[in-house]
């Protein structure tokens, strides 16, 4: 008999109410793109529901087979440690069904070409006609404490660099790894380019990106002879849509392999030797599903994931 098969979305989570709409958006998305399976999504963090109740939800339904979606880009902290931690919890409880975990969106060719129709989208509403040899691409990344998720920021601006023609790209992150994107912005300045375009590399709005386009602001109010434009982010371009699709099938084909090459929980990384073999556990119980800013009077969680992410590197999809 074939199991029925259900879809689990699984986001990161945010403080910021728009960040969250537009996560439910994309999980309506999928749902119209996979109509033949049952859809549930959930959040790590502050958000809810939480990734739990997607889950009982999903087997409330009568599933008998849950495939696992991370809805974040790399594979850092999150969807190496986190996000197993609690797939591999609810797959401990519920032995009679048969969980299945993916891997992160990674540096995909569909994702390269949402990002380069974002960039054009900030580049049609230009006021002046200035080339892109002229042009300096500034790709802004979430930032981790893990060397291999922030690598992959410069990978992509070099693709799109080479790939679109722009006369130079540099990279900066919103938080944790550096350099952040005020100082990015300080450097790029100096480099004499008549426009810089800033683009976030992230799937939704929220306080970080917020804050990118608040540096960006002053940088341009600092700076009126260079012209700033801020590209949108990712979002539900449907080219993402077609990544997350993609995820899911590899994931019923059993391709559903995590790049671990420079892993730093699998390999003595540089500077990183200690953290081989940690022990993986789930680090957000704090803030797990304790609702946006607009459901509390304080904003006292500046949460720029600093923290420090131990992981033992094991995938359910290998189980």
């Amino acid at each position: 008999m074939t199991k029925k098969i259900g879809v689990m979305l699984c986001g990161h989570g945010s403080r910021d109410g728009d960040a969250v709409a537009e996560f439910g958006n994309l999980a309506r998305h999928l749902k119209a793109r996979l109509p033949q399976y049952e859809v549930e999504s959930g959040f790590l963090e502050f958000a809810t529901p939480i990734i739990k109740t997607g889950l009982d939800a999903l087997k409330a339904k009568g599933v008998g087979r849950i495939l696992a979606v991370p809805g974040m880009l790399f594979a850092a902290g999150h969807v190496k440690n986190d996000l197993p931690w609690e797939i591999n919890s609810f797959a401990s409880e519920n032995p009679q069904l048969e969980v299945n975990y993916g891997r992160e969106l990674a540096v995909d060719t569909k994702l390269l070409k949402a990002a380069a129709a974002r960039i054009e989208e900030a580049e049609a509403k230009a006021v002046a006609a200035i080339d892109r040899k002229d042009t300096l691409l500034l790709v802004v990344g979430r930032g981790t404490n893990d060397p291999d998720a922030n690598s992959n920021i410069a990978k992509v601006a070099r693709m799109l660099w080479e790939g679109m023609g722009f006369g130079w790209a540099e990279i900066a992150f919103s938080g944790v790894a550096y350099p952040l994107v005020d100082q990015a912005l300080e450097r790029c300045v100096k480099l004499g380019y008549q426009r810089v375009v800033v683009f976030p590399y992230f799937l939704f709005t929220g306080i970080l990106v917020k804050r990118i386009h608040e540096w960006t602001d002053a940088a341009a109010k600092a700076n009126p002879g260079i012209e700033f434009l801020k590209a949108p982010y990712l979002n539900d371009h449907p080219l993402v849509i077609d990544s997350f699709v993609e995820r899911v099938e590899e994931i019923l084909g059993g391709n559903a392999q995590m790049n671990c090459q420079l892993c730093k929980y699998r390999e003595q990384v540089v500077g990183y030797e200690a953290s081989v073999g940690a022990v993986q556990a789930g680090h957000h119980h704090h803030v797990r599903g304790i609702g946006t800013d607009a459901d509390h009077d304080h904003h006292g969680h500046g949460h720029d994931h600093g923290h420090h992410h131990g992981h033992g590197h094991h995938h359910p999809h290998e189980d």
